[in-house]
């Protein structure tokens, strides 16, 4: 796939490796920068190549530590923007604070809009992201944000397996019930809903009682956007063990895989969990149930058709 000299690929130290993908993908070198952070604990950044009126993409989920994910990717901005870059992109494969998206108790943030605003005041022009915990997330921007969604690559990814046909989708709330409909919609499956109370903010503790759908003896795929503590997916498994699943496999886009949640998965409930690399998973969180498939060639394609001002959607239009 190769591109314009114009364009200019940048990461920090969120995720390297899925930077360094893309860039294989887009036939081209990743570009030349220093990130690191003095003694005092303040980051620095220095971009090592000319980039005026280029068109820059710099990659940089919200990972472990998510704080200092962030500040590097404002701090990325601010430099490209002072090196006068012709347009800039955050590249945010996984949008932190993305639960944080309205007040639903009282004197609380909304974090997630505090972030777009931090983006744009950075200097960004644009945002390139995939699967938004909350769509209406997009609306917290005033520059064009494009959402792309892992949803019919990892439904292929489940065709693959070439199981019985006697299959349902779960979505594990009644909110998540679009991307799940629209990965039944591509397995031409039924769909079932879960759902979930959350009792703790936290402890992110869940419990997950009631089911809309039959489910009995079918092979369940459980669809959600992120796996935090595991304690969502393990209680949803639960809950279809109750009403006579026969098999439980789960697919979700970001592998956050906080406290412990590799044990907690790895309790037998779920027979594999497939993940996308939006966020990278070090050697000690790699349970031996989860599996990871790359998100980098669906990324490389999206700044290609940004750069070249093509149509995102067209990406997507055999998704069902």
């Amino acid at each position: 796939m190769p591109v314009s000299k114009d364009l200019k690929v940048f990461t920090g130290n969120a995720h390297p490796q899925l930077a360094k993908d893309i860039c294989s993908h887009l036939s081209m070198a990743l570009g030349a920068c220093e990130v690191f952070k003095f003694s005092n604990d303040n980051t620095f950044v220095r971009i090592l190549e000319n980039v005026r009126e280029r068109d820059v993409f710099l990659v940089q989920p919200c990972s472990v530590p998510v704080n200092d994910s962030i500040m590097e990717l404002l701090i990325m901005i601010d430099a490209a923007k002072r090196a006068s870059a012709g347009r800039i992109t955050a590249v945010m494969p996984y949008y932190g604070y993305g639960r944080s998206d309205k007040k639903d108790q009282p004197r609380v943030p909304i974090t997630a809009r505090l972030l777009a605003n931090l983006i744009e005041t950075a200097g960004a022009n644009r945002l390139l992201t995939v699967d938004l915990h909350a769509g209406q997330i997009q609306g917290f921007f005033n520059i064009p944000v494009d959402e792309l969604t892992a949803v019919s690559m990892l439904a292929r990814h489940f065709q693959k397996m070439e199981l019985d046909d006697n299959i349902v989708v779960v979505a594990t709330d009644a909110g998540d019930a679009k991307r799940a409909r629209s990965t039944a919609n591509i397995l031409k499956a039924p769909l079932a809903i879960v759902e979930k109370v959350r009792t703790s903010n936290n402890m992110d503790q869940i419990e997950s009682s009631n089911l809309i759908g039959d489910v009995d003896g079918k092979t369940a795929l459980i669809v959600d956007d992120e796996i935090g503590t595991g304690g969502t997916v393990i209680s949803t498994a639960e809950t279809l063990h109750r009403h006579g699943v026969r098999e439980i496999y789960c697919y979700v886009t970001h592998p956050v895989l906080s406290g412990n949640a590799t044990e907690v998965l790895n309790d037998g409930s779920v027979k594999e969990i497939v993940v996308t690399d939006t966020l990278p998973i070090p050697d000690f969180k790699q349970g031996s149930n989860i599996s990871v498939i790359s998100v980098a060639s669906m990324l490389a394609e999206a700044i290609a058709r940004i750069h070249s001002g093509d149509s995102i959607g067209e990406m997507f239009n055999d998704m069902h």
